[in-house]
């Protein structure tokens, strides 16, 4: 007969409690995104530019005149970026309910084509005088061309509260990153967790700057390469195809599978519904496929290398609760979370997943 435990009922109710609050706190990133995003992001960024700020610090440099300097050149890249891709985007944003009617259309002649049979009969026409004075193309145009713009505006504003709160706080982490690093450590009792949490955040931060340095000189370089091809093959504004080539590769897995899919609306919209089509992802995935095989693994090493599962699902969590840009952070959270979990007892069977083979 088997024996009762006293204590079940205690665990039982111990797993039940870690469960509700598990739940608990993936309703709260997801509802508390406006508040929490900008503060990863600025975190993520603090781990990346607080090197240079030392840096300017040995060379005599106050911290918040260096985390001044160095905010303002990583804004003074950007703002380059964005002036070389404003009018080829400007010049695609204005076309985009034509290219959506364009693109509907192709959709419908490779269904016709593929599905001959499953091509409902057309209708019998109205009447001539039922049609008079209404024009169904530029109505549905005009339609279109509303809600785009009010989409365009709402984002527009989300975005830059976010970005001001997030270059805010990142300014203000860079300048005192010293102090809290210090700080914190200081609040620390005993020596050894002490050492650990020390050592544990430098190795986050080293992680992932490396991560996040390497990536953008391997990104700049597919980009650049994606762009070239582009302009061979022909297709319009290859300087915007390939920064956003650049940018969106940050973005393990999906972000390749969106630019190719980008790319074959574009081919589409530009050669047609033929083969020629087929010409920019197909060149965009051969790039890729040899800046995934041989570039990354050869520049990365094993020092970076996780296990490309637990990359997948944290780049599907938080794209899931906090969008593209949780996308864009996924796999730094995961380095940080791998360094934390190097120390920790508690937490070294799932150090053990994480890490690649």
């Amino acid at each position: 007969m088997a024996s009762f435990s006293p204590d079940a009922p205690r665990r039982a109710s111990t797993w039940l409690g870690r469960g509700l609050l598990f739940i608990a706190a993936i309703f709260l990133l997801e509802h508390a995104r406006p508040l929490l995003l900008p503060i990863a992001i600025a975190v993520v960024f603090t781990l990346v530019l607080a090197a240079p700020v030392r840096a300017l610090r040995r060379a005599g440099i106050h911290e918040y005149v260096g985390a001044g300097l160095v905010i303002a050149a990583v804004l003074g890249l950007i703002v380059l970026v964005a002036a070389l891709i404003a009018a080829p985007a400007a010049a695609w944003w204005s076309r985009a309910p034509i290219i959506v009617h364009e693109l509907v259309e192709s959709l419908q002649r490779w269904r016709d084509a593929l599905f001959p049979y499953a091509t409902p009969a057309p209708l019998a026409r109205a009447p001539a005088t039922a049609v008079i004075g209404v024009d169904p193309f530029n109505e549905r145009l005009a339609i279109e061309g509303w809600t785009f713009t009010r989409l365009a505006i709402g984002e527009t504003l989300s975005f830059a509260v976010s970005a001001s709160a997030t270059v805010i706080l990142l300014y203000f982490l860079l300048a005192s990153e010293q102090w809290l690093v210090a700080r914190t450590t200081a609040a620390i009792r005993r020596p050894r967790t002490r050492a650990l949490v020390l050592a544990g955040f430098r190795q986050a931060q080293r992680d992932v700057g490396l991560f996040i340095s390497t990536m953008s000189l391997v990104n700049v370089a597919l980009g650049i390469a994606t762009g070239l091809a582009l302009w061979l093959i022909g297709l319009p504004n290859p300087v915007l195809w390939g920064t956003t080539t650049a940018v969106l590769a940050f973005i393990p897995y999906l972000g390749p599978l969106l630019i190719a899919v980008l790319l074959l609306l574009a081919g589409s919209v530009t050669f047609g519904t033929g083969l020629a089509m087929l010409g920019p992802p197909a060149a965009f995935l051969a790039l890729h496929g040899v800046e995934a095989n041989f570039l990354s693994p050869m520049i990365m090493g094993h020092r970076l290398r996780l296990s490309p599962v637990f990359v997948f699902l944290s780049v599907m969590i938080w794209g899931w609760l906090w969008g593209v840009a949780g996308a864009f952070i996924a796999v730094p959270l995961l380095l940080g979370l791998r360094a934390v979990c190097k120390r920790s007892r508690r937490l070294r069977l799932v150090c053990v997943y994480l890490e690649g083979k």
